[in-house]
């Protein structure tokens, strides 16, 4: 997938003003594993910390498979 302009939130978290959105989940993934942020009881659920908060506004916590869904607001058309 090629790069595309993503929201300001996006780019603070990714580095960058343009990135694939294969990018930005392996990015997010990273994040997660680095922070340890999956719930032990069931690690389908992800536990927002700040960054995250920041790019998944109003959410404490996301489902894994939501998360494709939830970034493509950031990406601008």
């Amino acid at each position: 997938m090629k790069p595309r302009r993503v929201s300001p939130e996006m780019a603070d978290f990714v580095g960058a003003p343009e990135v694939s959105r294969t990018q930005v989940l392996k990015l997010i993934w990273a994040h997660i594993k680095e922070s340890n942020l999956q719930d032990p009881s069931n690690k389908k659920n992800i536990i927002c910390d700040e960054k995250l908060k920041r790019i998944f506004p109003g959410r404490d916590q996301v489902g894994f498979l939501e998360i494709a869904g939830l970034i493509s607001p950031h990406f601008l058309k």
